[in-house]
């Protein structure tokens, strides 16, 4: 599996030389790569494919050029390129054409299957019906920016996710040659509304005790309060728990084969491997939560019960994803080191894992009242030092 990630100058000076020669690509500029060597060499390498096979350029070593340098650099030796195929006369494919070709042969089959099944719904529901039958060339920016607006007023949550897509798709276009420059560069993302509700103590004990009352219910609703209190108490995602194999469940811990950020180890505390343990006991076939009425199969749904148990318990504002906020601003409260609590949630940047970790007003009140006696404290050291000093 090739190694992909978005070249920074800081991640480029971080890699390390191994056995055998080998590179990074880029996920901002397709066919841009760090091609890294066991004498610790990294040089900056282009692959574009073009009419008459695959191009190979060099861009000299990492240690002298930035990477925003460097990608203008690719996108000049594309343009070039463009103009070539321009002046012979060749035409630029559709846009459906290069979806379920080059794009989806370099691009679409390199990702995982559920970011791939996140793919085909945008296609299918908000670019192919506007773009598909456009040439790639033909693909002007306020065109672009026309279905990005009209998009925005009904959902631009959807909207803005269907942008990040299509300037993905058409930067390819560009290192393929089909087009000279990006027509939905510098369009604007709607603004996100910022996510900052965690529970309070007061309203984890509430949520405990709505999850006891229902966990003597159905057998449904006993396997949801059980989901529920496990991503309260791990901070997994919601698909980790739902979906949880019995083959992932390694006696203290879940040895996760795949997640959003691929295989990674969840440590259980107390509480959440008595809910695991039990669940082992009790169920049979592949799945820790398993359909039902069908063994075999996992959960079709996903849990509904949580409507019900935020409105009694008073906390309908929260999503069920602020489960995991919550989990990562106790640790911080507690006094986990931030890279610590990003690899307890399985981030992989520690820039995501500060949007997660959030503190309330008691905890900034309390911090700075210990910031204020520490620092007051040596004022009145200094002062007496003065005192002494000045002393005949």
């Amino acid at each position: 599996m090739p190694k992909r990630r978005r070249l920074t100058d800081a991640g480029i000076a971080s890699f390390r030389p191994e056995e055998r020669e080998y590179t990074v690509w880029d996920t901002g500029v397709a066919g841009l790569g760090v091609r890294v060597r066991p004498s610790g060499s990294r040089t900056f390498v282009y692959r574009r494919k073009t009419t008459d096979g695959i191009r190979k350029l060099s861009f000299g070593p990492a240690t002298l050029r930035k990477v925003e340098e460097v990608r203008r650099s690719c996108m000049e030796a594309a343009t070039a390129a463009t103009r070539s195929d321009a002046a012979r006369g060749e035409k630029a494919p559709l846009f459906r054409d290069f979806v379920a070709g080059r794009w989806k042969a370099d691009c679409f089959e390199r990702c995982k299957p559920s970011t791939q099944k996140g793919l085909r719904s945008t296609l299918k529901r908000h670019l192919l019906p506007v773009f598909g039958a456009r040439r790639l060339d033909r693909i002007t920016r306020s065109m672009a920016l026309g279905w990005f607006e009209a998009a925005s007023r009904t959902a631009p949550g959807a909207a803005n996710f269907a942008l990040a897509r299509l300037r993905q798709i058409l930067n390819h276009a560009v290192a393929c040659g089909h087009i000279g420059a990006n027509p939905v560069r510098g369009i604007r993302r709607n603004p996100r509304r910022k996510m900052t509700r965690f529970l309070s103590r007061d309203e984890i004990v509430r949520l405990h005790l709505v999850l006891d009352h229902h966990a003597g219910g159905s057998a449904s609703e006993a396997q949801q309060a059980d989901i529920i209190r496990l991503l309260l108490l791990t901070g997994c995602r919601k698909s980790e728990i739902v979906y949880l194999r019995r083959e992932e469940v390694r006696d203290d811990r879940l040895e996760l084969a795949d997640s959003k950020t691929g295989p990674r180890t969840v440590l259980l505390n107390g509480p959440a491997r008595e809910i695991v343990e039990r669940r082992m006991a009790e169920g049979t076939g592949p799945w820790l939560f398993s359909s039902v009425k069908d063994p075999s199969r996992p959960r079709a749904r996903e849990p509904w019960l949580w409507n019900r148990v935020r409105r009694e318990a008073g906390i309908e504002d929260v999503r069920l994803h602020d489960l995991r906020h919550t989990v990562a601003s106790q640790a911080a409260m507690n006094g986990v080191p931030l890279p610590v609590v990003a690899r307890l949630l399985g981030h992989s940047d520690v820039r995501m894992t500060m949007h997660y970790t959030h503190v309330g007003d008691r905890e900034i009140e309390a911090a700075a009242e210990r910031v204020g006696r520490a620092i007051g404290a040596m004022l009145a050291g200094n002062a007496a030092i003065d005192r002494k000093t000045a002393a005949p």
